[in-house]
């Protein structure tokens, strides 16, 4: 097992477990509510909080589906967002209004993207716009909603449990001491378990705990190159990065490896809401360290809001592309296509 994140808690995990076993036994006994849409649902989720990958594979997985002639839509809490009731997400709105993931899959996809706390309202909604742009249209394609971060959120019924796992989620405790919201046997649950192509020992350990289903691979990359062009910067120029995810160093490293001199890195917590005096900190450290541009996630760019326009007036800011490939991408949905007819 890796170093634990918070030693001090560990005695707390027999408690945290087992309300996680008796909120399992309340739906397994069927007394919490199951809601069920029109639509089939396919749940991307993961065991641990945050820096899964969860929105790069949504984004991927819409596309394809997009592609092969699905109408897709998806569906998320909106984390961080004031309001509770079920909105389609404005690709040129704000982080504040429908939260950074939604907002950014809306901007990446072009798709359809509603937000809701609870995630049925926002399928309803989704399912409501659908029937009355239907009465104009006689297209009869495929309806599938794509349901993001959903492997917890079992309130909401679905057709396909989509689960992201690597080597950190492997070797991780439960909360409170460590990051997993569920223990490692709730993998049992997923129709797939998505694992990184460079990590072939997690797909060892997921056989030998007893999972029969699917494995996807994923291959991820990110588009250094066409954030500097957006720049105008060339490679060998100074950048400064920053950025609020929950694992910061893979991306620092990303750019680093990239072959790009990174003279300052500034870390926030996750889904933070930049403000005034972050802009201020962001810009001094950049300044100081003589950086020519700033990188951050595309994720973060969303969030920045009024801040981006001020922070462009003294430098150069774009977003690096997380991109995720679904490796024998046709055989995957293939895999999706044949399962759904066989529920239908």
């Amino acid at each position: 097992m890796r170093k634990v994140a918070r030693p001090w808690l560990l005695p707390l995990i027999p408690l945290y477990g087992a309300a996680v076993a008796f909120r399992n036994l309340r739906l397994s006994l069927g007394w919490e509510k199951v809601q069920q849409l029109n639509w089939p649902v396919i749940s991307i989720g993961n065991l641990s909080t945050g820096g899964a990958g969860k929105t790069p594979l949504t984004i991927e997985l819409a596309r394809l589906l997009s592609a092969a002639g699905v109408n897709v839509d998806i569906l998320s809490r909106g984390y961080g967002r004031k309001a509770q009731y079920a909105v389609r997400v404005n690709p040129e709105g704000s982080a504040e209004e429908f939260g950074d993931e939604p907002l950014l899959i809306a901007q990446a996809t072009g798709l359809p993207v509603y937000v809701a706390r609870r995630r049925y309202e926002a399928g309803v909604e989704a399912e409501l716009e659908a029937s009355i742009e239907a009465q104009s249209n006689t297209t009869n394609s495929l309806q599938i909603h794509l349901l993001d971060d959903g492997f917890q959120h079992r309130q909401l019924g679905r057709s396909i449990d989509i689960l992201l796992m690597n080597r950190r989620d492997w070797k991780d405790c439960l909360l409170p001491a460590g990051n997993l919201r569920e223990p490692k046997s709730a993998m049992l649950r997923a129709s797939v378990i998505a694992i990184h192509c460079d990590e072939p020992e997690v797909e060892k350990e997921l056989r030998a705990a007893g999972f029969k289903g699917s494995i996807w691979r994923l291959k991820r990359s990110m588009k250094v190159a066409d954030a500097l062009a957006k720049v105008g910067v060339e490679k060998n120029r100074s950048i400064a990065a920053f950025c609020g995810i929950a694992h910061a160093s893979p991306f620092f490293e990303g750019i680093a490896s990239f072959g790009v001199p990174l003279v300052a890195r500034m870390t926030f917590p996750d889904h933070h809401a930049y403000s005034e005096s972050d802009r201020r900190e962001i810009i001094a450290s950049a300044i100081q360290a003589g950086a020519q541009a700033l990188l951050t996630t595309e994720k973060d760019l969303a969030r920045l809001g009024a801040q981006r326009r001020l922070l462009e007036a003294v430098l150069p800011v774009a977003g690096v592309e997380l991109r995720t490939e679904i490796m024998e991408a046709e055989k995957a949905l293939s895999w999706i296509f044949e399962r759904l007819r066989g529920q239908s």
